[in-house]
This record gives structure tokens, sequence and C-alpha cells, in this order.
């Protein structure tokens, strides 16, 4: 099969990276090592090739209700510039996507969804969309690279005339960057301060290149590998880890995003049921109290019971300590009790702690 790559892939090459094979892209792993990027990350900045992501338009004067037949926010309130992050949902409940969607201009939507999902997700939408609706898959002419850490403002600042500090948590602005017309958004996957920035394909290197030459020391490019244990850290979820077709948004903890009481979506009438019946699963995060690493799938015990399977795992770089997301049965699921994990044929025990393990000050 030939990996599909992005317009950054001969860049990438350059920088010594390692590549891999990520849901048939083509995509650095890792430059100089994963822990070093993602302390860069944390106490400086990296930058991110994220142009494998979906992008997804709904637009039309049906949109809006084509949108939120769709997700399980209630999309009603965003106004041109918001953005929210949401799920689509079968109507068992389980999860198609987990996504961002964009308040563009009035009638107009922006759905960036997972890579790996962006063909069975625009299927999806296609198919549960009538009406005065138009869909329409550009993510062949988008890119998108991403900065995030605390110094990510002040780098960007100096590559644009629109003052970033006037942009609030999940909204985006039209942005020129070094003569490019971007689309810019407060948002990020790393638990840190940082940027979304969509681009043009063919502008993409040049805008790659002026944010590491103005950021100097301060900024790094960052692989898959460092974004993957800093979105852990922060407890954001992995499609395939903590959300999937058989794992509902109110077991994986993100009832906050699912508004039972606004209008009607796919899939709601499964989650009122689970709600008021209880859910059987519940995700918790956890901290190792002995030596061992839990990886995505050992299973978790309490006393000889099996009771839940971890979805993901990992040294912590920012902690110093192993820690895990794991989905469990319900009743077990209380902060402070204690629980093994099978690490290698050889139970080790685990703490039940608070989500997230980290957030920024």
């Amino acid at each position: 099969m030939t990996l599909k790559k992005t317009p950054l892939n001969e860049i990438h090459k350059e920088l010594g990276a390692k590549m891999v094979d990520f849901g048939g892209w083509e995509m650095p792993v890792q430059y100089k090592g994963i822990i070093e990027e993602h302390n860069g990350v944390r106490e400086k900045a990296g930058l991110f090739d994220v142009s494998h992501m979906g992008e997804i338009w709904v637009e039309g004067p049906g949109s809006t209700k084509a949108v939120q037949n769709l997700v399980t926010v209630d999309i009603s309130k965003l106004v041109p510039g918001k953005i929210s992050y949401t799920m689509m949902c079968y109507p068992h409940g389980g999860v198609v996507d987990d996504l961002l969607v964009y308040k563009m201009e009035e009638d107009s939507y922006l759905l960036v969804v997972n890579a790996s999902n962006k063909d069975k997700d625009f299927d999806w939408i296609k198919e549960n969309v009538s009406g005065d609706a138009k869909v329409t898959d550009k993510s062949d002419q988008t890119a998108q690279v991403a900065l995030q850490g605390p110094l990510s403002e002040e780098i960007l600042q100096k590559l644009t005339d629109v003052r970033l500090s006037e942009m609030g948590y999940y909204t985006w602005k039209w942005v020129e960057i070094d003569g490019a017309k971007c689309l810019v958004s407060r948002t990020g996957y790393t638990g840190e301060d940082g940027f979304e920035i969509y681009c043009d394909p063919q502008d993409v290197a040049n805008i790659w290149n002026k944010i590491l030459k103005t950021g100097g020391e301060d900024v790094q490019p960052v692989g898959l590998g460092a974004r993957d244990t800093l979105r852990f850290e922060a407890c954001m979820p992995l499609y395939g880890h903590e959300l999937s077709e058989n794992i509902t948004p109110l077991e994986a903890g993100l009832g906050y995003f699912v508004h039972l009481d606004g209008d009607d979506f796919i899939g709601k009438d499964a989650l009122i049921e689970q709600k008021e019946k209880g859910v059987p699963r519940k995700t918790v995060a956890f901290e190792m109290l002995e030596r061992g690493i839990p990886r995505a799938n050992y299973k978790v015990y309490k006393g000889e019971e099996e009771i839940g399977y971890v979805t993901t795992g990992s040294h912590s770089p920012t902690l110093g300590k192993s820690i895990g997301l794991a989905l469990i049965k319900s009743e077990y699921a209380q902060k402070d009790s204690e629980i093994a994990i099978s690490v290698r044929g050889k139970k080790r025990k685990a703490k039940i702690v608070s989500k997230p393990f980290y957030s920024r000050r």
C-alpha cells in the first residue's frame, strides 16, 4: 500500500525525522526524541504537522439543522468565530468520531475530523445530511500545522499583525501569516496554550519554516510520539482508545459535551437511556504503585476479578511516573481505590487518581 504524504514530508526527512505509517499516512513519530520534544512543548513551544487531519464543510440554508443532527453538543449558541469540541454518535450511542465544529459565516460550518476516520466520517455525514445542506471534503485542499506551548503566542505574534492576545480559547480568525491567508484557531491537543493554523498546501512549507526560524531555540518540530504523551497527560481522548464504536461519550467521561436537554441528534435516545440506567463502565485515571509500564489493552483487576482494560498507558515525562487510563466496571471506579494492572502476566498494584494528570497553570 502506498502511504499518503503531507506537503511537509520532505522537510521532515531533511530534519532527520523517524517516519512511520500512521493510519495510511507517512508521518514523523519523532525528531530528536519523544521526551525532549514533549518537555519542549511543556516548557517553551513545539510545531506539529497535522496536515493529515480531515476538513469537511457543511454549508447552505439547512446546515445548522444538519450539523445539529450529527453532533452531541447544542450548536445553536455557536456564533461565527467560535468553535466547539463534540462527537458524532451511532444510534446505539457508540462514537463515530470526535471532532471540532467551527462556526464560519452564517449557514457554514467546518468539521475537523481525525485523519484515520476521515473517509468513514465523510460517508456518515453525507448519509445523514438531507435538505438544503451541501457537504464537501476539502481535506486535500487544506494543510494544517499546530504551534503549541507557553511561548506559542509570543512566537506567532511576530509573523502577523492580528492581535493574538485578543483571541480566546476555542475561537478562530482569518490571519495573514507572511502574506498567506490562514484560518488560525486557539485550539490544540497537548494541554498547553497554542494555535492550529489552516492554510493552502502550497503555503504550508513557508509557514512551517518561518515559525521555526522566528522561534529559534524556543521552538522545535515535534512528532506524533510526543503528541500522544502530551494529550494523554491532559486526559484528552484518542479515538480507538478512549472512544470507539463500542464506547459511548458517557463511558468516556465526556458527558459535559453531550447536551441531552437540547435538540435531537443521532444517538441521543440511547445516551438518555444509558444515563437513566447508570453507566455500566467508566474511564478512570490511575498511577502505578509498583514497577511496570501499563500499555493499551492490558487487563485490569480488582482482586481476582477482571474489571476492565487499559485504554492508554505510558511513562509520563512531565510527572516522572507510570500512569494510565482504563475503562472499568463503574462500581470499582472510586478515586483512591486500589486496582491491579496485568503487566506482562504479572499483576502490578495501581491507584485510581483524579483526571487530568496534568493541567497548565
